[in-house]
């Protein structure tokens, strides 16, 4: 609906959703209504990296699960890591290594399942500009039962898997500084492959379900926030797809290799985070490029550009076909994370299952310790991309220093590009801006899955607002979520 002035034009659409957080996102328009500039916001802080000093080291894997109740798994398992590096963990023992990688698997399966059925398949079921009461989970419910049974089914699963390896589904404790606490019983490892046929032919089933949407709506997800950039993720020691541990690997917008297996705990060598005063939310870039042209993308999308190849055959085979559709260049439409999402998850459900049968799982050689020192960094490919956790300790073994990276603060660059992209074709130009066409912006932002809690550290319900201003800085349109007072003139 709206609402006309002599000064201003104020449109109320319902509140933004569908994302894992809350930010705020301005649309700046000319005297044409043309865009000139949009970005996301992040103004609210919470200083996660500053209360956690003064906590002893053993007790930090567990705490920094609180920075999220969708990704606790990624803090946990990273957190874990920069413990292994300071109690001397080099190598773990295999029953300690192959149960976190298996908690791992079962974090990147739920996560993304919950991410592309729940949160947006009603776009893409529905289409960005359908009526906002049917785009939502209990429409695809309605319309595509089997489909939305398919997605709650995987995601238990995933859920399951990690409860049987930390303990709990949500904030476990199964790893800890050096290994683990648990192994993995009989009774849990045969519950878990009692279902693992059918999880691997329904993961099947959703790579086809997004490649399929991608390949049927190429004219609009060419179009839509497709742009050049860097990426960055792990990868193997032979450039294979590794989520829990490898080295960095960065390539330019064409392919070509700005570095190559760097070891992790020299990132501060290759990347630099820069601050803007718009935002809480810092800006990471490659040094060698410079912050004009160093930005780049993490994630499923850029996991894919980045590898040589992934080590199960049916998400070989989808990668395979992924690659040729770009003809072995970078892929760079931000609607293809959903596809690359998929085929994650299909290789996930292949390892769970390659693990569930090995018996070290069932060893009790589960924790090591050597040569204690004083910083540990541990990185992990989460399921939103990568994720740098850097501790210092002190001889008293409480948190000094404390600085976390996480995958929506890399795709900060990546994420405001989406954003200025499609408002300039969708919003701008328009003197009625309607719900449907700022549902537009908000697809751009969730196909990055970001998790805006993770990389805000925002205290409680942080606002979710989206502003449109004209040219004399008229405030045009508002939209939001978790706000306290509404502005002026605005209904709640």
């Amino acid at each position: 609906m709206s609402v006309e002035n002599p000064k201003t034009r104020i449109v109320e659409i319902e509140p933004l959703t569908r994302v894992e957080g809350h930010g705020k996102v301005t649309v700046h328009l000319d005297h044409d209504h043309n865009v000139v500039e949009a970005r996301l916001h992040i103004v609210e802080f919470r200083g996660f990296e500053r209360f956690i000093r003064g906590r002893l080291l053993w007790e930090v894997p567990v705490i920094v699960q609180r920075l999220c109740g969708i990704c606790p798994v990624s803090h946990h398992l990273a957190a874990a890591k920069a413990m292994d590096a300071i109690v001397g963990a080099d190598v773990l023992p295999p029953t300690a290594e192959k149960m976190r990688r298996l908690m791992h698997y079962g974090q990147i399966m739920q996560s993304h399942v919950l991410h592309f059925f729940h949160l947006s398949s009603p776009d893409l079921l529905f289409g960005f500009g359908a009526p906002v009461k049917k785009r939502n989970v209990f429409s695809v419910i309605k319309e595509f039962p089997e489909l939305a049974r398919q997605g709650v089914m995987l995601r238990k699963y995933g859920q399951e898997v990690i409860e049987y390896t930390a303990g709990k589904k949500i904030h476990g404790t199964g790893a800890i500084p050096g290994g683990i606490n648990k192994n993995l019983s009989i009774r849990e490892r045969d519950a878990l492959l009692g279902n693992i046929e059918r999880m691997i032919r329904w993961a099947g089933g959703a790579v086809g379900v997004a490649k399929d949407y991608t390949l049927s709506h190429l004219p609009q997800v060419e179009q839509f926030a497709n742009f050049k950039s860097n990426h960055l993720s792990l990868v193997r020691d032979d450039g294979a797809l590794d989520l829990y541990h490898g080295n960095l690997r960065a390539i330019d917008a064409s392919g070509n290799i700005i570095f190559d297996q760097v070891d992790y705990t020299r990132f501060n060598d290759y990347l630099m985070e820069e601050v803007r005063p718009w935002s809480y939310m810092k800006f990471p870039f490659i040094k060698s490029r410079g912050n004009l042209d160093g930005w780049y993308r993490v994630g499923p999308l850029s996991r894919l550009n980045n590898v040589s190849y992934i080590d199960t055959p049916l998400a070989e085979k989808e990668y395979r076909t992924f690659r040729e559709f770009s003809r072995r260049k970078p892929n760079h439409m931000t609607l293809a994370y959903h596809w690359a999402r998929m085929i994650e998850v299909l290789h996930c459900v292949e390892k769970i299952h390659e693990l569930l049968l090995d018996t070290d799982l069932q060893g009790t050689d589960l924790r090591v310790t050597g040569a204690r020192r004083e910083e540990g960094i541990g990185v992990i490919e989460a399921p939103r991309g990568s994720l740098f956790h850097h501790y210092k300790v002190d001889e008293h073994d409480q948190v000094t220093y404390c600085n976390l990276i996480v995958s929506t603060t890399h795709n900060n660059s990546g994420l405001n590009r989406a954003v200025t992209d499609v408002a300039r074709k969708y919003v701008g130009g328009k003197k009625r801006i309607t719900e449907g066409l700022l549902n537009h912006v908000e697809v751009a932002v969730r196909a990055y899955d970001p998790c805006l809690s993770c990389a805000t550290h925002a205290l409680g319900q942080m606002p979710l607002v989206v502003e449109l201003f004209d040219a004399q800085g008229h405030l045009l349109h508002t939209n939001s979520q978790y706000v306290d007072r509404p502005a002026a003139g605005l209904k709640p």
